[in-house]
């Protein structure tokens, strides 16, 4: 048993690892987008982004406290 417990264990490790690293990439990526050589945008619109994704991360951590269902969030601008 102890053997399924530290494989267990190494997937966890590696997966959430793994998609650790490509959340923090798109944050970064989404973070190009405040050039506003490049890009124009309303405040309200950083708000909503950074209101949805909030409340995502909130969800997220609430998960791994309570275990509660999963209720995925549509995001539209």
């Amino acid at each position: 048993m102890s053997s399924n417990k530290n494989e267990r264990r190494e997937r966890f490790k590696r997966i959430a690892e793994n998609r650790t690293k490509k959340i923090l990439k798109y944050l970064r990526l989404l973070g190009n987008c405040s050039n506003k050589a490049n890009y124009e945008y309303k405040e309200e619109e950083v708000i909503k982004i950074f209101n949805a994704i909030e409340k995502e991360v909130s969800k997220t951590k609430n998960k791994f406290k309570y275990r509660e269902e999963d209720e995925e969030i549509e995001f539209k601008l």
